[in-house]
């Protein structure tokens, strides 16, 4: 197939945070070489023309991002320092901050806040209108930005260094066949490739396991956010308002938690995260999260209000012992992709912002040299090491290991590390030693007998006023996909489904997806069960590429402008 070719210098795989940053940073430096050089304020020759490309999957930029989002707002400070002036979307700052534990019927509300949950002189925002607006200043600098724009490979030379990335096909039917409307996807290359795809991104699992990024690190684990906005009938719930929960309805051998932010028009974020390192194979992060909802504290919260969007992401939560080697010859990593998320604040934009800034400096270091080598490419770890993101991550590295104890042990942890800068002395030292779904035991290993699969959440109704199905919540999550297209999670063995799986899991993709897109099906031509994929409700959270137990889903983009569009999320 012959495919067109385009000739870039840099191109940032991604429109999030950390790649647009990086993008908008590298212009200003190339700009700044150039004008120094032109009016002789610097020896050398200036850079000429740098072509820096982004391509994003998402239908515009900002359609996939998704955050409960208190900002940290010292990188984007630092990127722009007069963010304020030129029109940043900050919903509102954050005036008050309350902790709440939960049981059954009660939220004790703590007469203190724990440290590292103040966040007042912190910014609530959108981030998927913060995301769109940063697009709008890069391209103002010159940055092409290609929406619907999937990245489906890495390309590669003999040597094995990164020269760009191919982009996805489009116009191929379900069974592979091309359409009318078929073109094929583009090679873009390139002296630098930066990947900011978010947790779980297809292409650096690619390049990890090709390259060997991931030797000598523990293993990443990941948590899933679920996530509504809801407008309220009245001002109940402050704007500014920052409120964090612990409890209900988590088990204790469960992590997760709940936040409630309040944004300007009686509209509030509401989410609940759940680590994907659970044991009970029945568990299900869409029904915690509706479950949430039913605590008697955020029911009066929610009564005559009004769902208005949904939403569900993976943050990579594994901290500093499972961040991946962030550079080889012609790559960068930067963003939630390279584990760059402080997991005991809950903050992740702020180390994403500035990740995309350092990876800016070591390209223009780059470009400046003539040399795209890993060695000259390394000197971006010497600049994380030497930023202000080391020690804030070093401080807090121990923080998810802490919680495979359960919840208790997790607390004690999280209050020794805070008082000693991370250290635990051995009891909880580093991640969990494997994957999260290693955690997953099997139904007769948790106690389960006979095959009700749903004896978890017996009891919970879904009433379209408070509580919500899978397939309701994606309704509001805008998700839009050319379902005559091939599928885009592949499934390497759907046998397993209906026997191993069935019998020692109970089918835990049905439950750990959050948008309803497997189901087991009865097959009246076979008199089996049989693996049904509906794919036009996936919501890119990758939730199924990293939870199956038998590591047989791999999740791959779509076609380019497919997926949710996560509106004022």
């Amino acid at each position: 197939m012959e495919r067109e070719s385009l000739e870039m210098d840099v191109v940032f795989i991604g429109a999030g945070l950390a790649n647009l940053s990086g993008a908008l940073h590298l212009a200003k430096l190339v700009r700044e070489r150039n004008e120094a050089t032109a009016n002789g304020n610097r020896a050398g020759e200036s850079l000429g023309e740098i072509e820096i490309g982004v391509i994003e999957k998402g239908a515009a930029v900002g359609a996939h991002i998704l955050s409960g989002a208190v900002m940290d707002p010292r990188a984007l400070a630092e990127l722009m320092p007069d963010y304020m002036e030129q029109g940043a979307p900050i919903e509102t700052p954050v005036l008050e901050d309350e902790f709440r534990y939960l049981t059954k019927t009660r939220a004790i509300k703590s007469p203190i806040t724990p440290p590292p949950l103040k966040n007042h002189g912190y910014q609530i925002v959108s981030q998927n209108r913060l995301t769109a607006w940063l697009g709008e200043k890069c391209e103002e600098a010159g940055v092409n930005i290609f929406p619907e724009f999937p990245g489906a490979e890495m390309l590669y030379d003999r040597e094995d260094r990164v020269v760009g990335v191919r982009t996805g096909d489009k116009g191929i039917d379900r069974e592979g066949r091309r359409k009318a409307n078929f073109e094929p996807g583009v090679d873009l290359h390139a002296k630098v490739t930066v990947l900011g795809e978010g947790a779980r991104g297809s292409l650096t699992k690619q390049l990890s396991q090709r390259l060997n990024l991931n030797d000598g690190r523990e293993p990443q684990v990941y948590s899933l956010g679920v996530k509504e906005l809801w407008e309220l009938p009245d001002d109940r719930f402050a704007v500014g308002r920052v409120t964090h929960t612990l409890g209900y309805p988590s088990d204790t051998r469960t992590y997760g938690g709940g936040w409630i932010y309040g944004m300007p028009n009686r509209v509030i974020s509401l989410g609940y995260v759940t680590g994907l390192d659970y044991g009970d194979p029945l568990l299900d992060p869409h029904a915690e999260f509706q479950r949430f909802k039913t605590h008697p504290f955020i029911a009066r919260l929610l009564d005559g209000g009004k769902m208005i969007r949904y939403g569900a992401k993976t943050i990579a939560a594994g901290g500093f012992y499972a961040m991946p080697q962030l550079y080889a010859d012609g790559v960068l990593l930067v963003g939630d992709c390279a584990g760059f998320l402080n997991s005991q604040r809950l903050k992740g934009i702020h180390t994403a912002i500035k990740s995309g800034m350092l990876a800016a400096e070591t390209i223009f270091a780059a470009l400046v040299a003539g040399d795209y080598s890993a060695q000259q490419l390394s000197r971006y770890e010497q600049l994380v090491s030497g930023s202000w993101i080391t020690p804030e991550l070093r401080s807090v590295r121990n923080f998810h290991a802490g919680f495979k104890g359960g919840r208790w042990l997790g607390m004690a942890n999280a209050g020794l590390q805070f008082l000693t800068g991370g250290r635990s002395w051995g009891l909880f030292d580093r991640a969990t030693g494997a994957p999260g779904h290693v955690a997953m035991k099997k139904l007769s290993e948790y106690g389960y007998r006979g095959d009700d699969t749903g004896q978890r959440y017996d009891g919970l109704r879904f009433d379209n006023k408070t509580t919500f199905s899978k397939v309701t919540d994606v309704y509001h999550a805008a998700v839009k996909h050319d379902e005559d297209q091939p599928a885009h999670l592949h499934v390497l063995d759907t046998n397993i489904c209906a026997t191993r799986c069935a019998e020692e899991y109970g089918n835990p993709c049905q439950r750990f997806c959050p948008a309803a897109v497997y189901e087991m099906l009865d097959d009246a031509a076979t008199g089996k069960r049989r693996l049904q994929i509906n794919f036009s409700n996936c919501v890119h959270c990758k939730t199924c590429d990293i939870m199956d137990p038998y590591q047989i889903i791999n999740w791959v983009p779509p076609e380019g402008g497919g997926g949710p569009d996560y509106k004022n999320m």
